[in-house]
């Protein structure tokens, strides 16, 4: 039988703070003091974004480029009612992780400038996510990224690693508007640029420092979003309902599932699935690296019945494979038993490329390959291409004595294809001088070059994974 799914919720539940009591005559308290944590409230806000601007803690940054970015934001209220609406399955777990941290809740607002809180978006520079990681930053931050998944885009694993990177950036800068800047700058850059304002007698503060356009803009842009979200009246805008309340609920998984069957048996439109779940990069979530899926708050308890009560065979149609050579695309797929355009839609496989060795796949269950994905292929599994190898056919004269082996192993070829190129059996010798077709390796600028200039050329595919260029009879 299956291990059953685990529900938790989705953060633990923060400790417990001291009672506090009078100590000497009573006096008013500002909003400050209120959200500190020191005076507890009689009863929660009922509403998310009371709750977030209970929490600002950051200083004010005025000026010019901040204006510009509220007039901005302001004349584009389709803009900013997708991009909040879009934001409520996310802020409260982000606004409870900040709180944990005694954080500024202004933080949870950065996703509206990294990513317009979409967990799919990807940059030109191919940093990934929600809060828009590198590739060698998030690695750093314990962010796998695999065949099987991305935890940039991963809701709760980018979160704590994104908040980890903020952590560090003001333990060491010691200022939350620089801190920013190194988030998106770079500390090295930001440390640089302090270093040529101090050596100069100039100010180090985040309005101080030289710095590329982007980062100059970078927290106004945010100081902008805080200011409509704290007043969204004076700039015309609506904001969401969105409740203080968790969206989502974790739920512990024990068995791999395809992607469409745990959001039919959560009854949670497909695309929905994926947006609470957008570090699963194929169509199946393998339970050895993702141990859990997340679901709105009411359907987990639906999820958790249906996958009891399910009895209509494997809860996933897909497994990996590993690529035991190098293979071209088509021997790989006729091997699986798929066919080739299958195997590349699945599997991302760019045209004109060979599977390197090592490589893992994913590929339909069969009866022999019925389990689950093990766990150090879920962490560790790499898909890796070759180009395609570009030959010319040639013709060269056998040397006295030669075979097929000794050509073959003289242009390092093999037997075999030496073999069939010339319809002779693998033993085969050659008389002196005879001409001996060979399919040689050519660089493929030569191949480009060449191809397009001479009519009596032209290039044929002459076996799994080789392009052959092939001189044409006039």
């Amino acid at each position: 039988m299956p291990g059953d799914p685990v529900l938790t919720t989705s953060a633990p539940p923060a400790a417990a703070s001291p009672s506090v009591y009078p100590n000497g005559p009573l006096s008013p308290i500002n909003r400050a003091q209120t959200a500190s944590g020191t005076v507890a409230q009689l009863q929660p806000p009922s509403d998310l974004w009371e709750r977030i601007r209970a929490g600002f803690a950051m200083p004010d940054l005025q000026g010019e480029l901040v204006t510009d970015r509220e007039q901005w934001y302001a004349s584009r209220p389709d803009y900013i009612q997708r991009m909040t609406e879009r934001s409520s399955k996310y802020l409260f777990h982000i606004v409870e992780e900040l709180e944990r941290r005694n954080m500024p809740t202004e933080l949870a607002l950065l996703p509206y400038i990294e990513s317009a809180f979409n967990p799919q978006a990807v940059s030109s520079a191919k940093a990934a996510g929600m809060w828009q990681f590198m590739p060698a930053t998030g690695k750093y931050f314990d962010l796998k990224q695999n065949a099987f998944r991305d935890d940039r885009r991963d809701v709760l694993a980018s979160t704590r690693a994104a908040l980890d990177y903020l952590e560090k950036l003001h333990r060491m800068f010691g200022d939350w508007h620089l801190a920013l800047a190194a988030y998106n700058w770079g500390e090295g850059s930001v440390g640089r640029a302090i270093a040529r304002n101090k050596k100069d007698g100039l100010g180090t503060g985040y309005q101080d420092l030289r710095m590329p356009d982007e980062t100059r803009l970078y927290v106004p842009k945010l100081q902008a979003v805080k200011n409509i979200v704290a007043n969204p009246q004076a700039f015309r805008a609506e904001l969401p309902l969105i409740e203080n309340h968790p969206y989502f609920q974790q739920v512990l998984i024990t068995r791999d599932i395809d992607v469409a069957l745990a959001a039919k048996l959560a009854d949670v439109a497909l695309a929905d699935f994926k947006a609470l779940n957008p570090s699963a990069q194929r169509p199946v979530i393998i339970a050895s690296g993702t141990p859990q899926i997340l679901l709105p708050w009411d359907n987990a308890k639906v999820f958790q019945r249906n996958f009891e009560a399910y009895t209509q065979g494997q809860y996933a149609s897909w497994t990996a494979w590993t690529a035991p050579a190098t293979l071209s695309v088509s021997d790989a797929a006729k091997r699986i038993g798929m066919s080739e355009a299958d195997l590349r839609g699945v599997n991302n496989i760019p045209p004109r490329m060979l599977i390197k060795a090592g490589s893992t796949l994913l590929v339909p269950r069969t009866e022999k390959t019925n389990n689950d994905v093990a766990g150090h292929i879920a962490d560790t599994a790499q898909v890796a291409f070759a180009p395609e190898v570009v030959t010319r056919r040639s013709t060269v004269k056998a040397r006295k004595g030669e075979t097929v082996a000794s050509i073959a192993k003289r242009y390092g070829q093999s037997a075999a294809s030496v073999a069939e190129w010339n319809d002779v059996s693998a033993n085969a010798a050659f008389k002196l001088g005879q001409q001996v077709v060979m399919f040689l390796p050519v660089r493929a600028s030569t191949a480009r070059k060449a191809a397009p200039a001479r009519s009596n050329v032209k290039a044929v595919q002459r076996s799994p994974g080789k392009t052959v260029i092939k001189s044409k009879k006039r």
